[in-house]
């Protein structure tokens, strides 16, 4: 088997539509609808409307040559209150985007969450509230049951790691709670709903299909030798504790030792931990630590390096951090099945020559990456996909439109999507690369 070559999205991030057909509200709509919390007070309401646009997107992925696309569904439009009847409008548009995939030869490949809780279920505590682990197993078997037949790749969650840390620690996603006691519960309660999803997956006993969890990675490098512990510490904290629950079925004792004595965390429920049959791995750069304390506080703290290359985003661009990131989970986990869920870069794209978007900078990045990944399969790593992101530019979360992910550009005024360099690049790579 080859890699399959493909791009992602998310469903807040693309599909507008916010309450048509039936979709209820989700911690999102709320978030951004509040002023101050997205830049520009932008949201999501439309988006690139690809919820009427998806067969204009399906074929333009057909144009690029892609094998798969990932994408998310969103809950509320499953289930507008997170449970109860299912909105049979939400899952007749799934299952015609399934079906126009397939159609034009492209594996999809489905994300149960990518943080667009209903808000129903954030009334009643969202991730926080236990109930909500078991709510989301019941809405997970829903649509392996409805789609099992025709999907053979799920991802449980995205990012948990962003839904704990960013959603209820630093408070600057949704649902935009700042306390970090309660960002180590709901990342406890997101690993259960995640092992409840595999084991409600198992339970279909779907032909060929498989499941795992996306979480992204990022190697935290000491600045200098002095800050080397606390390095270990970061790894711990935002790799390792999510890691180690999928892979390994349990928690790493030095991050759940500090978690018990410094926020009184109690680690229940455990015993359902199960081994998914994939890794999703998101990889974009890597930490610079220059703090020797152990610290939350180390996730808002980055050292930026002179002379080195960053993107729109403020990330370092540093490519070795992913074949870096590929081999050591080989090593370390056990040799897992994996694939690049997401990978990519925002930049300006303020060059334009005869119409087309000259991302030059862009396809520098992703060609430096797609060399560590072919490093990392020479090296034995069972690396099955790879996934750019964005197919397009989208709603780039707290930072709304004003950053540019995408290999396909879109004009927030009109709607319009135009590839860009990066687009045709990629397509010519696909066509061409012997992976």
């Amino acid at each position: 088997m080859g890699v399959l070559w493909g791009a992602a999205t998310a469903a807040y991030q693309i599909e507008g539509a916010w309450n048509e057909d039936g979709k209820g509200p989700s911690i999102w709509d709320t978030f951004s609808h509040e002023k101050g919390n997205i830049k520009n007070d932008e949201n999501g309401d439309i988006a690139c409307d690809h919820y009427h646009r998806y067969k204009e997107d399906v074929a333009l992925m057909k144009e690029l040559g892609l094998k798969c696309y990932r994408f998310s569904i969103s809950w509320p439009r499953i289930f507008p209150d997170g449970r109860g009847e299912i909105n049979e409008k939400g899952i007749k548009f799934y299952s015609s985007l399934i079906d126009v995939l397939l159609a034009n030869g492209i594996e999809p490949m489905i994300t149960l969450y990518h943080w667009d809780l209903p808000q129903a279920l954030q009334d009643i505590g969202g991730w926080e509230n236990e109930e909500v682990t078991d709510l989301f197993a019941e809405y997970a078997g829903s649509l392996f049951h409805r789609f099992g037949s025709r999907v053979k790749r799920w991802i449980t969650l995205n990012e948990p790691f962003c839904i704990s840390y960013l959603g209820y620690g630093l408070g600057v996603h949704a649902p935009g709670i700042k306390d970090f006691k309660r960002a180590i519960n709901v990342s406890h309660n997101l690993n259960i709903a995640h092992a409840k999803a595999v084991h409600a997956f198992r339970k279909e006993n779907i032909e060929g299909a498989e499941i795992g969890i996306t979480l992204n990675l990022t190697p935290a490098h000491p600045y200098s030798e002095e800050y080397r512990e606390a390095a270990r510490f970061l790894d711990g904290i935002s790799n390792r504790w999510f890691l180690d629950p999928s892979l390994k079925g349990k928690y790493p004792e030095d991050i759940l030792s500090f978690f018990k004595e410094h926020y009184g965390f109690e680690a229940n429920g455990i015993d359902q931990f199960i081994k998914p049959d994939f890794l999703g791995v998101n990889y974009y750069s890597r930490s610079i630590v220059r703090e020797n304390r152990k610290s939350a506080l180390l996730l808002t703290k980055n050292e930026k390096l002179e002379g080195r290359e960053y993107t729109d985003m403020g990330w370092e661009v540093y490519e070795k951090g992913l074949s870096e990131i590929l081999m050591r989970v080989d090593r370390e986990y056990g040799h897992p099945e994996i694939y690049v869920t997401e990978n990519g870069a925002a930049y300006r794209d303020d060059i334009v020559k005869e119409g087309m978007v000259m991302d030059d900078d862009r396809i520098s990045y992703l060609k430096r990456h797609f060399d560590e990944a072919e490093r990392a399969i020479n090296g034995g790593v069972r690396l099955n996909g790879y996934c750019v992101w964005s197919l397009m530019d989208n709603f780039e979360w707290a930072e709304g439109y004003s950053k540019r992910f995408g290999i396909v550009q879109v004009n927030y005024e009109t709607l319009e999507r135009r590839k860009k360099k990066s687009a045709l690049w990629y397509r010519d790579f696909i066509a061409q690369s012997s992976l």
